[in-house]
């Protein structure tokens, strides 16, 4: 999957329906770097993680 392109509809629908909580976002395909960057390039409140395990962790830091 291209990972740009998932990052930009993640940004794109979280800008619409006006997302105003924190939000854990793992990657994982072709342009996986270019897409991180556009999440944290974004202005919202992305926490992206490098794997599934990291992800979970990110959550649990997150709700504490």
């Amino acid at each position: 999957m291209r990972c740009d392109i998932v990052a930009s509809g993640v940004v794109e629908a979280a800008k619409a329906i006006s997302v105003g909580i924190p939000m854990v976002v793992r990657l994982e395909g072709t342009n996986v770097e270019k897409g991180q960057e556009i999440l944290r390039n974004s202005g919202l409140k992305f926490t992206v993680a490098k794997g599934m395990k990291d992800a979970a962790e990110q959550v649990v830091a997150l709700a504490s």
